[in-house]
């Protein structure tokens, strides 16, 4: 009898364990599924880099048309990151990623199959539109499927996996470059790869559950608890609905803050300030000339397209290499270090672009050179300034705030972008790639100072010190209590 007792509960806890593995396996599923939103915004923002040198050849681009065709998909993001946000929370978040997945495809297909520089400029915007609304619902789909103990390495994976699909986009750029350079229509085939993982993620999401989140905020608590329990382990899926249902009815209570909020309440206005500096000093960089335009400089500083493309593509692995490195040290070292170690980086090199893509020009050695400092800029962009970027967004605006103060900040990342992916060809058509980017170096030096200025330490602060601060922050009594609080901590 004791034996078949003994039995009875191995059986037992192998199923516990088969259960646990279960849900485990299909949260992994759910993170590589919905993340295909990611890889496409990675691979669609990345592609364009290898494109644009016969694209412009096939439809006859100067200086100003290439800048329209690359800054399109910013100026469609920047309206698909408000508009996304906002269609998620009407129709839910799954249903929203199916459409998404719906217009990449479909506008993938349209900027593949364009005939002149008009057709390719609307497609690129509805991709762009399909891009900003990616940028915004994945990271939510994320963060409301993932355990409160993992949710921040599950909502980093789609970070990584962005920067994976600009690799993916050098890469394949490189080998069709390389083998078909002579073929006129090679461009498109580049443009074509982007319409296969847009359709894994449509067929990849109609298998997932929605969001319980969403599900328990239009009332479908019985739905919401179904899918828990497809997700967490069976102990914890009724306590996280009763924790998701307190947590809706406290934001219920919450009065959200209005544009009027931010014309009369100085410290809203001054948070909401410092989410546009952040996101408008992390484009400012030139992060994106390098992004999207990292072959033209390379063929600018004296490389052959293919050799261009080929060298291009340690720009995407060393974004995928330093994205990990930051992500490791988000939890290590504090915002401000990471962002003003990140911009000096950024701003030095530059400088030293500038200055050797004057004294070197013509020189069989500059295009060596130029690659690597792309190289070490990207490792200072995305190890330092990209990770602190979202998290700073995602720590600083407290609830009442929250989706006014990012939606504001996205927009005006997207805005930056947008002309700086408009101006770039035209600046190094017009004044050179020395004075473009002594230009940026400016801009840097610029940005060191407001944010050494300006950005709050966020890391270990909770919303309500943040608010506290910021409500404080002219009573220096106050300000001075708050920090001898953090240091004490």
């Amino acid at each position: 009898m004791e034996h078949y007792h003994s039995i009875l509960k191995e059986r037992e806890g192998n199923i516990g364990m088969n259960k646990q593995v279960n849900y485990r396996s299909f949260l992994s599923t759910i993170i590589l599924v919905s993340t295909f939103g990611g890889l496409l915004f990675g691979y669609d923002t990345g592609v364009i880099n290898g494109a644009l040198p016969y694209m412009s050849e096939a439809l006859g681009l100067n200086s100003f048309t290439e800048g329209l065709i690359a800054s399109a998909l910013l100026l469609g993001a920047a309206l698909g990151a408000v508009f996304g946000g906002q269609l998620s929370d009407y129709v839910g978040r799954r249903k929203n990623i199916l459409y998404l997945a719906v217009l990449f495809f479909m506008a993938t297909l349209g900027c593949t199959l364009a005939p002149n520089i008009t057709v390719m400029i609307a497609f690129r915007f509805l991709l762009g539109f399909a891009v900003g609304g990616a940028s915004v619902t994945v990271p939510t789909y994320l963060a409301e499927m993932a355990p409160a103990e993992s949710r921040g390495k599950m909502v980093t994976w789609n970070e990584l996996m962005i920067v994976s699909g600009q690799l993916l986009a050098f890469v394949f750029n490189a080998i069709l470059g390389t083998t078909m350079g002579d073929h006129s229509h090679v461009w498109r085939y580049m443009l074509a790869i982007a319409a296969l993982p847009a359709v894994i993620l449509f067929f990849g999401m109609i298998k997932m559950p929605e969001s319980p989140r969403w599900l328990v905020s239009k009332g479908k608590n019985e739905d919401a608890l179904s899918v828990l329990r497809r997700i967490r382990e069976k102990s914890q899926a009724q306590s996280e609905l009763n924790e998701i249902e307190n947590a809706l009815n406290e934001e219920s209570g919450v009065q959200k803050a209005t544009f009027r909020d931010l014309l009369n309440v100085p410290w809203m206005r001054r948070l909401v300030f410092i989410g546009i500096g952040v996101a408008v000093v992390s484009q400012a960089t030139g992060v994106n000339s390098i992004m999207y335009y990292g072959t033209e400089i390379l063929r600018d500083a004296g490389f052959e397209t293919s050799a261009a493309l080929i060298g291009n593509t340690a720009n995407g692995v060393i974004s995928v290499l330093a994205t990990l490195v930051g992500i490791w040290l988000l939890d290590k070292v504090g915002r401000r270090p990471m962002m003003l170690t990140g911009l000096t980086g950024t701003t030095t090199v530059l400088l030293l672009i500038g200055i050797f893509s004057f004294v070197l020009k013509g020189s069989t050695a500059l295009p060596y050179v130029m690659l690597t400092l792309t190289v070490t800029f990207l490792a200072f962009m995305q190890g330092a300034i990209g990770p602190v970027l979202w998290v700073t967004l995602s720590e600083i605006f407290p609830l009442r705030l929250r989706g006014l103060g990012m939606g504001i900040s996205v927009f005006f990342l997207w805005i930056t972008n947008f002309f700086i992916g408009l101006t770039f060809p035209i600046l190094l058509d017009k004044i050179g790639l020395s004075a473009t980017f002594l230009a940026f170096a400016a801009i840097g030096v610029v940005a060191i100072a407001l944010m050494k200025k300006y950005l709050p330490e966020t890391k270990g602060r909770t919303l309500e010190e943040l608010e506290l601060y910021f409500r404080t922050h002219n009573d220096q009594d106050a300000q001075n209590d708050y920090e001898g609080s953090t240091q004490a901590k």
